[in-house]
């Protein structure tokens, strides 16, 4: 007969499958821009519990990180729209960074 300590903690049941991985903010960014009428930034922070410069900011990013984001004006009085088109291309930069990191760790 087992007997167990009262520091002992009983043996959990292995998961049939491992949880889920939640959503990042920049992922539901991109889902929000991918739509096809796109988002404003004040719907986006709304969204994501940012301010409007933060949501800029992430913009920028994106575009930096490859996706091309376009602006739409849709008229007078109405916010600005932003849409990811397409998928997102490696930028000069980011190749750029790539060799270096490379060309560090075959220097040693």
């Amino acid at each position: 007969m087992t007997t167990m300590t009262a520091n002992a903690k009983p043996r959990r049941k292995a998961l049939a499958k491992p949880p889920a991985k939640r959503a990042t903010k920049k992922d539901q960014l991109i889902r929000m821009l991918r739509s096809a009428a796109g988002a404003d930034v004040a719907a986006m922070g709304t969204k994501l519990g940012w301010q409007t410069h933060t949501v800029r900011a992430a913009l920028t990013g994106l575009r930096k990180a490859g996706h091309e984001v376009v602006t739409e004006k849709p008229g007078q009085g109405k916010p600005t729209r932003y849409r990811i088109v397409g998928t997102p291309v490696a930028t000069a930069s980011a190749d750029a960074a790539a060799t270096d990191s490379l060309e560090t760790i075959d220097a040693r």
